[in-house]
Formats: structure tokens, C-alpha cells, sequence
């Protein structure tokens, strides 16, 4: 299942949104972070970086074969081999990983999906005990300059609120400033 509104821009045009190593920082990704699944690699845009970080592996999945290609492609160049890149629709079919085999999820701009509930329960049962949820998502504004349409956009009241039913915890400070435009949030598996 595609998600809503997946088109995706111009590579370095989507990259400019970001201050990557800072959201990672921000989010707590460390050298010490284990496995990690990222839902919707894209380009790799957080993949890469995570993968020069973290001292598991990255599991990075994505229903488009450009952008899972793409992906191994850039992890080529900087030899990184701690990178596992499928094709795999993760909405219909789940992540097809084992059960509490990740210390880290990254859900970016993806929550807009049919059923982000679907996405949030499989993270809850890949994670560890005490594994983190990590969520970026656009700011609820329509000046933003990309981003889903408002009416399928999360506030990130609603994120929380689905992610708690999940059964994950909001970890402080809650509402996570990215700017310019996006805001993050990071969850605990009790």
C-alpha cells in the first residue's frame, strides 16, 4: 500500500529540509544504539547518517525499489556495511523482523499513512524493552513549503495519542522544535 501522498521531491531538494546529524543528536541516536529500523528510507536522507552512527545495524525499508536502491547506493559509496535495505510494503505486510530485535525505530514523515496505527503496533513489537520510538513529522501549518495535504497532516497531539494506545510512553521534553518546519517526538517501549 503506498502511502498517502508519497511522492517524493528532488533528492537534494528534500535533503535541504533537514539538519540531519542535529535531528539524530536530538533524538538520541548514539555510537551506542544498536539495531535500527528506519520505516520509508526514502533517499537514505536519516539511513545514512544513522548508519555511520549507530554500532548495530539499520534495517531500512521502503515500498518504492528507486528509493531502497538509492539507499544502497549511497551506503556503497561510503562503505558503510551495516546496512540491510528491502522493498517491502511494511503498511500491508509489517517490517518481517523478529520480535524485540530493535533498539530503535525511526517513523519520519510517514505518519500521515492510511494506518499509522498498523505502523505503530509493528514497531511496538520489534522493539526491545525499553527501546525508543522516534517520530518526525511537518509542522500542522499550511505555509510549509512541502508536506502531506492539512487534512491528512498529524498535530502531534494525535501522534501521541496513537502512539500511546500503542502502548509506548512519550519521554520528555514531548514536543521536540525541529525547524524550520517539523517537529519530533521520542516514545519509550516499557
Amino acid at each position: 500500500m503506498k502511502v498517502r501522498e508519497s511522492g517524493m521531491p528532488d533528492e537534494g531538494y528534500w535533503e535541504g529540509f533537514f539538519e540531519v546529524d542535529e535531528i539524530l543528536k536530538t533524538l538520541q541516536l548514539t555510537a551506542n544504539t544498536g539495531d535500527v529500523v528506519d520505516f520509508g528510507c526514502g533517499y537514505g536522507t536519516f539511513t545514512i547518517p544513522a548508519a555511520r552512527i549507530v554500532s548495530g545495524t539499520i534495517h531500512a525499508i521502503d515500498i518504492e525499489k528507486e528509493m531502497v536502491e538509492r539507499t544502497i547506493e549511497r551506503a556503497g559509496k561510503e562503505g558503510l556495511f551495516n546496512l540491510k535495505a528491502v522493498v517491502r510494503d511494511f503498511v500491508a505486510e509489517g517490517t518481517g523482523l523478529p520480535e524485540q530485535s530493535a533498539d530503535y525505530v525511526m517513523l519520519f514523515n510517514i505518519l500521515h499513512a492510511e494506518l499509522p496505527e498498523v505502523m505503530l503496533a509493528d514497531s511496538y513489537r520489534i522493539l526491545v524493552k525499553g527501546g525508543k520510538l522516534t517520530v518526525i513529522h511537518w509542522n500542522y501549518d499550511p505555509d510549509t513549503p512541502r508536506g502531506p495535504p492539512m487534512e491528512i497532516r498529524p498535530r502531534p497531539e494525535q501522534i501521541i495519542a496513537w502512539t500511546e494506545s500503542a502502548g509506548f510512553e512519550l519521554l520528555p521534553p514531548g514536543i521536540i522544535n525541529l525547524p524550520p518546519y517539523h517537529y519530533g517526538l521520542i516514545f519509550s517501549r516499557p
